[in-house]
Formats: C-alpha cells, structure tokens, sequence
C-alpha cells in the first residue's frame, strides 16, 4: 500500500505574486495531486503547536528549532504505518531540509525496508540536504530521489509531478 504523508503551513508563503496569506499550503497542494495520481492514503503531519501566520517570523522559529535539534509534538501519530511499503514524504524545505516536525514524524515508525519518495517546496533551493538527511538518519529505510517543486508554481506541478511518479511506476 502507498501513503502520502506531508507537512505543509498555511498562512504567509511565496507566489508568483511575492509572499500571500495562503489557505492551503504549497505542501498540501502538491501532496493532493500525488495521492489522486497514485491512488494512496493521504495523512497530514500536524504540530501541536501552531507555526505563526507570519512568514518571516516562520522561518525564525524553523531555524530555531534546527539549530536546537527540536522534536515538536504532533496532534496525531500514524499507529498503522505498518501497511504502507511506498511512502511519498513532502515537506518544504526549510533551512536546507525537512521541518523538524517531519523528523518526528518519521522517528515515531520504524522505516525498515519502507521505501521513501520525497518531495518538498521551495523557492530556489530545491531538496537542499534534505535527502542526505533522510539516508543518514534512516538508513535501514530505501530512499528514492526527490522531486523539488517549486511553491509559487505548485498550482501548475501536475505535468512534473506525474513524470515523476511515472518513472518509479
């Protein structure tokens, strides 16, 4: 079975327009497109505690919590993650790799033999490090190359998004 699980924060991001208060996130976008396309489950990795609206504040906090190695709370736990063999992960990319709420996420599973298919949002920087991270902290689970979308162009990412399905289908 194959399951769609994201991060994504609403609020202030990047668009073509410069920085807009979102409803959705660039993430969440993204991740509907691939759980349609491919037919998984879609899970949402939520924190307890809510980022800030705010863009630059965002990212004020996500550098903290990089830079303290911070495990935030999350509402809900994937309890079945156990049926799932294929895992399509997306994140924005926040200083270089994944939110740490996504560490907490994938830390709560054992990945053993899961394969992992990463992509993240991003308005130039790409994946960054953030399949590095993900092979040297999971290094038991199969990690396939990511796909970097670009988040003030998410809403036109369907021809991207399903070439890159395709060549792991």
């Amino acid at each position: 079975m194959k399951l769609v699980a994201y991060f994504s924060r609403a609020g202030e991001n990047y668009t073509k327009n410069g920085i807009e208060n979102l409803r959705v996130g660039n993430t969440e976008v993204a991740a509907k497109m691939i759980a349609e396309l491919t037919g998984a489950d879609l899970f949402k990795i939520e924190t307890v505690s809510d980022y800030p609206v705010d863009y630059q504040e965002t990212t004020r906090v996500a550098q903290e919590e990089l830079r303290d190695h911070v495990r935030p709370t999350l509402k809900n736990y994937l309890a079945d993650y156990q049926k799932y063999d294929t895992i399509y992960l997306g994140y924005p990319n926040w200083w270089g790799t994944m939110p740490m709420a996504v560490f907490t996420f994938l830390e709560s599973m054992d990945l053993t033999g899961k394969t992992i298919k990463p992509f993240c949002t991003h308005e130039g920087s790409g994946m960054g490090n953030s399949e590095n991270d993900l092979k040297n902290y999971f290094p038991d689970a199969i990690i396939k190359e990511g796909l970097p979308i670009r988040g003030s162009d998410v809403n036109n990412a369907l021809p991207k998004i399903r070439h890159w399905i395709g060549e792991d289908e």
